[in-house]
Parts: structure tokens; C-alpha cells; sequence
């Protein structure tokens, strides 16, 4: 079970942290054994906050941090453990504080760092862990500590710049969504009540959005309960392998967003497994496992089918040929790279490439939305008015 822990030292500071044990009984004896004075031992497992994002969350930037101020601490001497000491003391962020505790206390065990961070797969990931523990084989963690930190720079550049593109008209068409429900539920029956008891004739336009609104003040219950089901039958369908498959399928053919969507999977899996290589991973757990990071089922399924003809002896340029999911300019670069020995280094530059077009269609995708939406919204905004208005302006020339 997963405990949290708050104790004094000897020298009457305060430390705290988390631990994994069968009992409070048995931390309570481990805590005390290192010199340390118990004041309170909860157990988190069963809290159901505990796996909120906004109450246990450790944010990448600060990881970045952590595993660049590691790498730098590594190279300037320091050791493992001392690092790991001076870093709990500047982080402020209370979990990844409690986190570093915990991996001290592993490593003062005789566990590698590999082993101690693996016990938190929602901070450190599969990937992570990996490449540290080729590190730590090599001799050379403070290296790829930093060449860690510079992927996970990129990685987050490339998911905010993504996320940007898609803020602006997600934010729109939930305005928009939100000011047709309010006008549906609140305005538009009030509407209809004083042009029945005025006997005004309504146009078309004003008949189509008060039926609307009818409808929806009458079932809208019905309405909330047909989306709920359908909701939860879509989840628990795409969550199979043939749903996942055809929702990751149609992902792709989507105009515009696929291809964005595919640039951005490949500079994540051309990154990533660059990343491996160059620390020495064989190439083909290095592929296994870039299989899991690329979100999805197409280009895992893909990579997996890759991996298992370089098994067979198949070079990796020629087997991501086999698949058009991989375009030539990364078929090519991989080639090369094999014919120079330097496959992580041509990765690296295939990734470079990659985010540099999802970077342009980003801007051009932004750039070519805002007067598309602006067009909608106004023919949204016209429609409502005009239905409103109209009857309005019918009576006042009726009574003139």
C-alpha cells in the first residue's frame, strides 16, 4: 500500500514523503530504524483524490527542471544521492518533493535510480525509465540526463504548439454551443409566449428556432440521457481493439488535423527512438518500446511489425519501407544513417524536420480558422437575430 508520511529528524527538522509497505506498523519501524520520530502515517490508496491531476500532479516543465539540474549536479562530481539531497531542498513542488524522499530512501537501499523511479509510472514514464537504466549500465547518466531533459523540451513544445492551434476553436464552438442552449432554454420560450398572446405571424426562420427550443424545454431530459448513454457505449467501444483501430483510422483521414496529427507522431517515435539508440538500447526494444509512445493503434501496430523483421535481420530502413505510414525523407534518413552508423543522430534531424512542418501548418491552420469561424459565427449570430427581430418588426408595422 502507498503511505504518506510526516516525521522529525534528530535534528528536529520536518521531512516527509511517500512509501510503499504492507502496514503503518512496518513504515512506523523502517522510519524509526533511520532515525526518524513518526507524527503521522495515512495511507493513500484509497483516497480518491489522490489520482486528481490537480491535487497530485507533477507538472513536465518540472520534471525538465529535475532532470536537467540532476544531469548538471552528475557532471560538476556530485553523487547520486547527494544531487537527489540538494534538489529536495529547491523543488517546490510537495509532490515530486515527497517523490525525490522516497527515491533517496530506495537508492540509500542499494536500488539504481532506474528502480527507485519506476514505482511512478504518471511521472517518470516507461520511456523515462528506460533510458536511465541504460545510463546507469554505461556509466554515463549525467549525459543522458541532459540529452533527456532537451527530449522533454521538445516534446512539450511540440504538444503546446498543438494544443494552441486547437485552443482557439475549441473555445469558440463551446461559446457558441453554450450561447444556442441559453437562448433554446431561457430566451426563445419567453419569445414564443408574447408572440402567441400578441397573434403575431411568425416567418419561417422564427418558426424552425422556436419548434427547436420547444423541443428541447420538453426533452431535454431525454436528450441528456441519450448522450450519457451514448457516451458510455463510445468509450467502452472505443476502448476495443476494433473500435480503436477504426477511431485511430478516421483520426488520420481527417482533413487537415490527420496530417498534422501524423507529422506530430512521427517527430514524437523519430525523437524517441533516436533517443534509445543513442543510449545504446538494441535497436529492436528500442522500436518495442516507441511502439507504446505513439498513441496510435495504426503506427504501433506498424512500429511492432517493424521490429519483428529487423529481429529477422531486415535493416530498419528497409522494413519501415514495407509500411507507407513512414514517408520516404525518414525511410531515406534512416538509411543513411545505418550506412554511416549514425542512426540517432539522422533521427534526431528526421524529428527536427518533422516538427518544423508541424510548426507551419499549425500557424497556417490558425491563420486560415479564424475568418472560417468568424463566417459561422456570424451566420449563426444573423440567424438568431433575424428569427427574433422579425416578428418584432412585423408587429410595429402592422400597429403603424
Amino acid at each position: 500500500m502507498r503511505l504518506r508520511y510526516k516525521a522529525i529528524t534528530k535534528e528536529g527538522k520536518v521531512a516527509q514523503g511517500l512509501l510503499d509497505a504492507k502496514d503503518i506498523g512496518e513504515t512506523a519501524g523502517y522510519l524509526r530504524a533511520r532515525g526518524l520520530i513518526p507524527i503521522s502515517i495515512v495511507r493513500i490508496d484509497n483516497q480518491f483524490w489522490a489520482d486528481l491531476p490537480f491535487f497530485n500532479s507533477v507538472k513536465n516543465t518540472d520534471l525538465v527542471i529535475f532532470t536537467r539540474q540532476l544531469s548538471s549536479m552528475l557532471t560538476s562530481g556530485l553523487t547520486l544521492m547527494r544531487a537527489l539531497e540538494i534538489l529536495k531542498e529547491q523543488v517546490k513542488n510537495q509532490t515530486l518533493i515527497e517523490i525525490i524522499t522516497s527515491i533517496i530512501a530506495d537508492v540509500s537501499e542499494g536500488k539504481t535510480f532506474a528502480q527507485a523511479i519506476e514505482k511512478y509510472p504518471k511521472v517518470f514514464s516507461h520511456i523515462y525509465v528506460s533510458i536511465i537504466k541504460a545510463g546507469e549500465q554505461s556509466g554515463l547518466l549525467d549525459k543522458v540526463l541532459l540529452r533527456l531533459a532537451d527530449n522533454l523540451e521538445k516534446q512539450s513544445k511540440l504538444q503546446s504548439t498543438i494544443k494552441s492551434a486547437l485552443m482557439y476553436p475549441a473555445i469558440i464552438i463551446i461559446m457558441m454551443v453554450a450561447v444556442m442552449v441559453i437562448m433554446m432554454i431561457f430566451v426563445l420560450p419567453q419569445l414564443a409566449v408574447l408572440y402567441q398572446n400578441l397573434n403575431v405571424p411568425l416567418p419561417l426562420p422564427t418558426q424552425i428556432v422556436v419548434g427547436l427550443s420547444n423541443l428541447v424545454v420538453a426533452t431535454w431530459p431525454i436528450i441528456l440521457a441519450a448522450i450519457a448513454v451514448f457516451a458510455f457505449f463510445y468509450r467502452r467501444w472505443s476502448k476495443t481493439t476494433d473500435g480503436r483501430l477504426i477511431i485511430d483510422t478516421l483520426k488520420l483521414k481527417l482533413p487537415i488535423f490527420g496530417k498534422l496529427m501524423e507529422q506530430s507522431i512521427l517527430a514524437e517515435f523519430s525523437r524517441t527512438l533516436g533517443l534509445l539508440v543513442g543510449t545504446g538500447t538494441l535497436v529492436v526494444d528500442a522500436l518495442l518500446e516507441t511502439a507504446e509512445t505513439t498513441g496510435n493503434v495504426n503506427y504501433r501496430n506498424a512500429i511492432t511489425a517493424v521490429s519483428k523483421q529487423v529481429e529477422k535481420g531486415v535493416s530498419v530502413g528497409d522494413a519501415l519501407a514495407s509500411y507507407p505510414l513512414f514517408p520516404p525523407l525518414l525511410i531515406q534518413l534512416v538509411k543513411v544513417g545505418e550506412q554511416t552508423g549514425k542512426v540517432d543522430e539522422t533521427l534526431g534531424k528526421a524529428s527536427e524536420y518533422f516538427e518544423r512542418e508541424v510548426d507551419g501548418k499549425v500557424k497556417t491552420l490558425t491563420t486560415a480558422m479564424e475568418p472560417f469561424i468568424m463566417i459561422v459565427l456570424g451566420i449563426a449570430v444573423a440567424f438568431l437575430i433575424i428569427s427574433v427581430i422579425t416578428p418584432i418588426y412585423s408587429l410595429i408595422s402592422s400597429i403603424q
